[in-house]
């Protein structure tokens, strides 16, 4: 049986072998064999690459993702801004 820190070194490496995942985005944790990925993705696909590398991994007892997708110019927007552009989009389409 594989210490949590074997585990962890054989998650990361495997992470770093997958071409579709930037490792160096995800962090790993091990807890008594459950390995947790955390990190911002680019996107969906990156995440799921990520989810199954660390699956491979023979050893990994369960897998907690805590893995967020931020997708290139995804801004936070605020009520107000939203508000802002709902006013703009509904005067529009009210003056056309």
């Amino acid at each position: 049986m594989k210490t949590d820190l074997q585990l962890k070194h054989d998650v990361e490496a495997e992470l770093e072998w997958e071409p579709a995942v930037a490792a160096s985005n995800i962090g790993v944790e091990v807890k008594d064999g459950v390995v947790t990925l955390a990190g911002h993705l680019a996107s969906l696909r990156e995440k799921i690459a990520a989810e199954q590398a660390a699956q491979r991994v023979g050893g990994v007892r369960a897998l907690v993702v805590e893995l967020d997708v931020r997708l290139p110019g995804d801004d936070m927007r605020t009520d107000a801004d939203i508000a802002h552009i709902v006013r703009e989009v509904l005067t529009d389409q009210f003056n056309k």
